[in-house]
């Protein structure tokens, strides 16, 4: 299980860094569509939220969070990076993240659970790569804070 969890998290770093490398953020409808649109983020990321209660690595950082607000949140936020029609009006996630101390580890576990969520949902390998690569780009602001 635990070589498992190591192949899943470096081939989703792989995937993030490769995905990094080519993501190209305006107008790309194509994403937004091959995540399903609005609903389908939303049934990703109530997925996401199933995952994440469940996973030790992780659901200690979400312990006490208003679960709707995150859902539309998150939800509102895909849907804007991946070209949709959303604005995410959430706050910035340096100020989200503050004091939360998340690990490389943490953040990894996250974005394992996120590509267990798209791929339950059928979304392509690609979709979820080129996801993946624009939401890489918030590391920065997301760990050691």
């Amino acid at each position: 299980m635990i070589i498992v969890a190591r192949t899943l998290a470096l081939a989703a770093t792989l995937a993030l860094a490769t995905a990094c490398a080519t993501s190209n953020r305006s107008g790309d409808s194509t994403l937004y569509q091959g995540l399903g649109e609005r609903s389908g983020i939303a049934k990703i990321v109530e997925d996401l939220l199933y995952r994440i209660v469940e996973d030790d690595r992780i659901a200690p950082q979400f312990k006490g969070i208003d679960v709707v607000q995150f859902h539309t949140n998150l939800t509102d936020q895909i849907c804007e990076i991946s070209g949709g029609p959303c604005t995410y009006t959430g706050r910035a996630m340096t100020e989200v993240h503050e004091g939360m101390n998340v690990t490389e580890t943490q953040f990894n576990a996250l974005a394992e659970q996120l590509i267990l969520a798209m791929e339950e949902n059928q979304v392509s390998t690609s979709a979820q790569n080129r996801l993946l690569g624009r939401l890489v780009e918030l590391h920065p602001d997301i760990t050691h804070r």
